[in-house]
């Protein structure tokens, strides 16, 4: 099952992506797609819920804004240079253990939502990543079990500043952060429908250009390890994400760097779970 929401920011409602690859509604079914959900075995009463039923779905206009999947979760977890070769590509060595840092929730957003450059940035950068979602608490999770803890998966587009995360001192989280930059989506595909999370290729284009063109095999810590080892540092809840990494290519790594400006164009995708696109769009101040 791919789990979508859809309609404007404050004002978003469940649905799903049917066999057509079409949306439909499925907010007379569920409040929503969030801790509460995913804790009671939502997944499961909503594919039973949908077999059972004698009536269509309603379908979900055209028009109608693409969110992010899921409802603001407790935490966005991400992992850094968790691939080889973005490593290299940034003059860093492998971690011996996985770097952790966190993103804001705020600073979650719908996969077709405009990106917008940070006021005083001058070093937004793109990084596309695999995701997984958290079906059921974990505390202390045995490796071997990791796998019962996973809901299903979903891509991200990690969008750094990295004056902020790299020249300021400090956390990563600084740079990381800033409003529109942890576009989700389009949908989460659950478990069953991803065989096999560690070997699906991922890009990224800007501006039309092919900058990342990778696959999951080189992630240095997969995702049994990572549901693992953060489990023995937090208690992971319900309709959290976890973020694996970005391959490389990201515009650190060029010589000279090359970094995104107002009017460039994203586009990213993971194989079987969908593509995004964001439009970059210069800092204005939140509507009252």
């Amino acid at each position: 099952m791919k789990l979508i929401r859809y309609g404007q920011p404050g004002a978003e409602k469940p649905g799903i992506l049917d066999a057509e690859g079409q949306r439909r509604s499925v907010a007379h079914l569920v409040n929503d797609f969030d801790e509460k959900f995913f804790q009671n075995g939502g997944i499961a009463q909503l594919s039973a819920q949908i077999a059972s039923s004698e009536t269509e779905l309603p379908l979900v206009p055209a028009d109608v804004r693409w969110a992010e999947p899921l409802g603001r979760p407790s935490k966005l977890v991400c992992i850094g240079l968790n691939y080889a070769k973005h490593a290299a590509e940034s003059g860093m060595t492998i971690p011996p253990e996985p770097v952790v840092f966190f993103k804001a929730t705020t600073a979650i957003c719908g996969p077709y939502d405009s990106v917008m450059i940070p006021r005083n940035s001058v070093k937004t950068d793109w990084e596309v990543e695999l995701a997984f979602v958290i079906g059921k608490k974990a505390s202390y999770v045995a490796e071997e079990n990791a796998m019962e803890y996973v809901a299903g998966y979903l891509l991200h587009n990690d969008y750094s500043e990295r004056e902020f995360q790299l020249e300021r001192s400090g956390q990563w989280v600084k740079g990381k952060s800033c409003d529109t930059f942890a576009p989700l989506g389009p949908f989460m595909a659950t478990a069953d429908e991803v065989s096999n999370p560690n070997q699906l290729h991922l890009w990224l284009d800007v501006n039309g250009e092919r900058l990342q063109d990778s696959n999951t095999d080189d992630m240095v810590y997969k995702i049994p390890f990572l549901v693992h080892y953060l489990s023995q540092f937090m208690t992971l809840l319900p309709g959290d994400i976890v973020s694996t990494g970005t391959p490389f290519g990201v515009g650190l790594g060029f010589n000279p760097p090359r970094y995104l400006q107002p009017g460039y164009h994203v586009r990213l995708g993971i194989e079987g779970l969908g593509e995004q696109e964001q439009t970059v769009i210069a800092w204005q101040p939140a509507a009252s």
